[in-house]
């Protein structure tokens, strides 16, 4: 019982971080229709350019969470004038190419972001100071246990996609980006500028993959150029499992693919008789995409139109 019940407390976490990574994915894509594969890279940003504002300002005697908030707005900032200049850069030209054109330069885009953060911050993985208290909490005596950092990563979590629901389905902004995944050239008679909401969409989602990165660096302590790969393409799989294009549809792909992972790593060299062990999780992620794909194409949620945001 204290192994379920800790790694449901495991899965909660990893699925809190692919949630908000596959909510990038899925506003994307129901705004243009395009699978952002540069997405995990813009979480990779967010992990390094915390790690860098952290680690210069160590030396001040502050204390952890006023750097993680000082990292957070960092991170923040560059993820959102990089997304914004790969949108305005990379696929803007290409909106009305063929579907293949944008989603070959999403691929490019994510090989070259890792190049020049591999420049930048070298290759070497680099470890991520701890920012929280690290004494663990038990929920029973001598059960299972939770760090400040994963009750950090889940609070944070339920708050920002809280908010997000509200921005969407509450605010003018969030009016304007439905009505533009609707049909733009509609909303764009009706006053709306579609650019504009395009750019605002990405911004957003560059919010979502910094606040990820931070916590994915917290939760695994190290950082290094090629974090993001594995996460962006489980995040992608976790929208498709919910709904690509349905933002609760993501929210809950997410969390259930966290699970999902957390509980196969407990259980599965017990189920296999030591055949695999818990180094053959990564298999479950891709295992749920075929079959999502192959039994329910529209995910869990399918693909509401008027979320599509």
């Amino acid at each position: 019982m204290d192994i379920f019940v800790q790694q449901i407390i495991n899965g909660l976490v990893l699925g809190s971080m692919y949630a908000l990574v596959a909510l990038g994915y899925t506003m994307v894509y129901g705004i243009i229709s395009l699978i952002n594969f540069a997405h995990g890279e813009i979480l990779m940003v967010g992990a390094l350019t915390s790690w860098t504002v952290v680690t210069a300002l160590a030396g001040t005697g502050w204390p952890g969470w006023v750097l993680l908030l000082i990292s957070l707005v960092a991170a923040i900032v560059a993820c959102s004038a990089l997304n914004f200049a790969v949108e305005k850069i990379a696929y803007r030209p290409l909106r009305s190419a063929p579907r293949l054109a944008p989603l070959i330069t999403a691929m490019g885009m994510s090989l070259l972001l890792q190049t020049l953060a591999m420049i930048v911050w070298k290759p070497n993985p680099k470890p991520f100071p701890p920012l929280l208290p690290q004494d663990p909490l038990f929920l029973w005596e001598a059960g299972p246990v939770i760090t400040p950092t994963q009750i950090v990563i889940l609070v944070t979590t339920v708050v920002v996609l809280a908010a997000l629901l509200w921005l969407v389905n509450m605010t003018k902004l969030g009016r304007a980006m439905r009505a533009t995944a609707e049909n733009p050239r509609v909303a764009g008679l009706m006053g709306v500028k579609p650019d504009f909401i395009i750019s605002a969409t990405f911004v957003i989602g560059a919010t979502l993959a910094a606040i990820a990165g931070i916590m994915w660096a917290m939760n695994y302590g190290t950082v290094q150029h090629s974090m993001g790969f594995l996460p962006g393409l489980k995040a992608f799989t976790a929208a498709v499992f919910g709904g690509i294009g349905n933002l609760t549809g993501a929210m809950v792909g997410g969390v259930l693919l966290g699970l999902i992972e957390a509980i196969g790593a407990g259980y599965l060299g017990e189920l296999t008789g030591g055949v695999f062990g818990s180094q053959y999780v990564e298999i479950f992620a891709f295992l749920v995409l075929i079959l999502v794909l192959t039994l329910r194409p529209s995910g869990l949620m399918g693909e509401r139109v008027a979320d599509r945001a």
